[in-house]
């Protein structure tokens, strides 16, 4: 499922300015599910009536329950952090998911790998989530366009050039430190623990993409 937000900007040539931003997990039922939609909230929460830029929010699983309902214990997640999990239908990864994104935002290393072995010069452009927290956080915000002036589209863009620029120097302090594990199958507490871990991971990304702080 997709979301835009804003009125996006008009680029010379008339062709509307979107950036997407693809959540990849493997059954895309519970852990890209959640990441879609908390980015989603984030954003709406951040841009509040200044809406601007087309951001596009969106999920897939590379092994993904097509058609399939988000896991029952993944809307409870949501309905705590007060986000939407209506209409969600999941979907298998496809090519043309990888071509349209311009962020691709896995949950673990392995998926990763498997978005970028799809080809479609998917490297330069696809992080685990941890991972593109840890760049992000490393990146002067000084250095990004102003989206008050450029548009939130255009910071996007600069904001992933930036942290694949980062990404040979700036290592995880271990193997896992990139994951998130599914909770597939798991308790409550569980999902509760992993959506904690995505909503913390997705906060200083949203922030840096907006330029806006979440509200305290």
């Amino acid at each position: 499922m997709a979301e835009s937000w804003g009125s996006s900007r008009t680029e010379p040539g008339g062709t509307t300015a979107t950036f997407r931003i693809l959540h990849v997990s493997t059954g895309n039922v519970c852990r890209s599910p959640i990441t879609e939609r908390l980015t989603r909230h984030a954003l709406s929460d951040r841009l509040g009536d200044r809406l601007v830029g087309g951001l596009i929010v969106e999920s897939a699983g590379t092994w993904g329950h097509e058609g399939a309902p988000m896991e029952a214990n993944a809307e409870t997640v949501l309905a705590d952090f007060g986000a939407d999990a209506t209409g969600f239908v999941g979907r298998e990864l496809l090519d043309e998911h990888v071509i349209r994104a311009d962020l691709v935002l896995t949950a673990t290393r392995d998926h990763r790998a498997q978005v970028i072995s799809m080809g479609h010069s998917a490297g330069l452009r696809t992080f685990t989530l941890k991972e593109f927290t840890r760049l992000v956080r490393a990146i002067d915000p000084a250095t990004l366009p102003d989206p008050r002036d450029e548009g939130v589209v255009e910071r996007a863009r600069a904001l992933v050039r930036a942290a694949a620029a980062l990404r040979g120097w700036l290592l995880a302090p271990s193997p896992d430190a990139d994951e998130v594990y599914d909770p597939y199958g798991a308790p409550i507490t569980f999902f509760r623990s992993i959506g904690d871990e995505i909503n913390q991971a997705l906060d200083p990304v949203v922030t840096a993409l907006t330029g806006v702080p979440a509200k305290r």
